[in-house]
């Protein structure tokens, strides 16, 4: 992805945290993910509901919202999740004329992520208040924080982990839930040792705060996401379905692109079923372990467009079975 993750931060206000911080070399998972052996056959899918984070076609967003989500629609989500652009997260338009033009689609809108200030800035608490309730009248059922910044130290989280509580207190005053989503920086330990993913996880309020486990993330970080879901059971109630490409086409992107920053490492998400990441099988334990909803994402297209790749994934979808 050209225009890095960061730069679209910071061109829609949604500023980092802390400093740049040295991050150690991520090494490629070797475990049971490695060997895909979801199965795709003919019969129901195992899920029969499944979203798409709008992130994966946010250009296409951006040029035309209304005709990108038809063809969302077309190739078969029924839910979205949105996130914090330049025209919000309803795109432009009022959350009533969003949940109305998506409903007449057939979508629903499940969650969305949001700017992250909110967490660490009371100052912006009206907006926060706001927005909740925004979303709260057409029915979302979370909305998360998707990334904090650079965060350096173990205090640093516990601020964070602060904030989510509190945060947590408003959703659930107006009937919906604060939650998290990760990237890899939650599986790095800080200065002190500590995960900071554990920090969250063990320092929110199960009531007040749930979590959203990007598969891709966790798996570039070299953890098991089972683990993760099982360790901690039922506070992941939403999952990214984000395939990681197999280790010889990782290590050529690697030794071919230039990684212009240094904080992410080089995009290597592929098509479902293209990648490492055996999703029948995690999928599976996630839904055993608490999971609400599956949401597709994907940030990489080679000789590809989003549009077109995600019918691909929807297609993958909606065929696949557990393991």
């Amino acid at each position: 992805m050209k225009n890095s993750r960061r730069d679209f931060i910071k061109n829609y206000g949604i500023a980092a945290v802390s400093g740049p911080i040295f991050l150690q070399a991520l090494t490629s998972c070797k475990s049971k993910t490695e060997q895909t052996t979801t199965k795709i056959a003919g019969k129901a899918p195992s899920i029969e509901k499944f979203g798409l984070q709008l992130w994966t076609v946010k250009e296409d967003m951006a040029k035309d919202t209304r005709a990108t989500l038809k063809a969302i629609s077309d190739a078969g989500y029924t839910q979205i999740e949105s996130f914090a652009g330049d025209q919000g997260i309803f795109w432009g338009m009022k959350p009533s004329e969003f949940k109305t033009y998506i409903g007449d689609l057939g979508m629903q809108m499940i969650s969305s992520h949001i700017n992250p200030d909110f967490t660490t800035k009371k100052e912006t608490e009206d907006d926060f208040k706001k927005l909740v309730d925004d979303c709260a009248s057409v029915g979302l059922s979370y909305v998360l924080n998707p990334f904090p910044g650079e965060i350096k130290t173990a205090d640093d989280w516990k601020k964070i982990t602060e904030g989510l509580n509190r945060q947590g207190e408003i959703t659930k005053a107006a009937g919906l839930k604060m939650g998290y989503h990760n990237h890899h920086i939650e599986f790095l330990p800080t200065n002190d040792g500590s995960i900071p993913e554990e920090i969250m996880l063990k320092g929110t309020d199960v009531d007040l705060v749930s979590f959203e486990l990007d598969l891709y993330w966790v798996v570039k970080a070299g953890q098991d996401p089972e683990k993760w879901l099982k360790d901690y059971a039922n506070r992941f109630k939403l999952v990214h379905i984000k395939d990681l490409y197999k280790a010889d086409r990782l290590k050529e992107i690697e030794s071919t692109e230039k990684n212009e920053d240094p904080f992410w490492p080089l995009g290597a998400s592929t098509t479902l079923g293209n990648g490492r990441i055996d999703f029948g099988k995690v999928l599976k334990t996630a839904k055993d372990q608490g999971v609400e909803f599956y949401i597709v994402e994907q940030e990489r297209f080679d000789k590809s467009s989003p549009l077109q790749d995600i019918k691909t994934n929807a297609e993958y979808m909606k065929k696949m079975e557990f393991a």
